[in-house]
């Protein structure tokens, strides 16, 4: 592994540590308080008749679980991923009700038993979770790359990534091949990058 990627490597690792410390140390009170917010702010980047893809937030994310209830119930058509861990991507199922979303891989609620398949592009906006951004649009994930490889293959969705205002860095260590998000949306408000 040559030097340069060790260090880049080491250097998102550290930020990962120290963003999940600030995101942790928000009572639950405050992380309620600041996802409805997000939820708020996110509608206005939305418009009906768009295919959305959530994701379905574990304890220590922004919670997600009123977002995708509002999406469906204005009739938005809504997609999750399930984590498919032997190559590394992710499989698309239609959501119908949240009562279907079963912990999982990694504990991730997934439609297990209950999956729709998703055709090829029909995916118009996608919502990521995420341990730290800056206002490039670059976007710390978990390390694991399933999202990246997903908008690799799908390069015209709309990028839209959840967090806390907290999980600002001034500028994240970026390789040449992670994807900018198109907007940032925290409890303060949306972040337009410019991408």
């Amino acid at each position: 592994m040559p030097q340069e990627y060790s260090d880049l490597r080491e250097a998102k690792n550290k930020v990962r540590d120290i963003m999940r410390n600030r995101r942790d140390s928000l009572t639950p009170e405050e992380k309620k308080v600041k996802g409805e917010a997000i939820c708020s702010h996110f509608f206005t980047l939305v418009k009906p008749g768009q295919t959305v893809m959530g994701f379905s937030s574990k304890d220590i994310e922004v919670d997600t679980t009123p977002l995708l209830q509002r999406l469906l119930d204005e009739g938005y058509d809504l997609v999750v991923p399930i984590i498919v861990k032997e190559d590394y991507s992710l499989r698309l199922s239609y959501l119908k009700d949240l009562s279907h979303l079963v912990p999982s891989t990694f504990n991730v609620p997934e439609p297990i038993g209950n999956e729709i398949p998703v055709p090829e592009g029909a995916v118009d906006v996608v919502i990521l979770p995420m341990l730290g951004f800056d206002r490039r649009g670059g976007r710390l994930g978990y390390g694991s790359g399933y999202y990246d490889r997903f908008l690799e293959k799908n390069p015209d969705v709309t990028k839209i990534a959840l967090a806390f205002a907290c999980q600002e860095a001034e500028e994240l260590p970026l390789e040449d091949n992670d994807v900018f998000m198109d907007y940032i949306v925290t409890e303060d408000g949306v972040i337009k990058t410019g991408n």
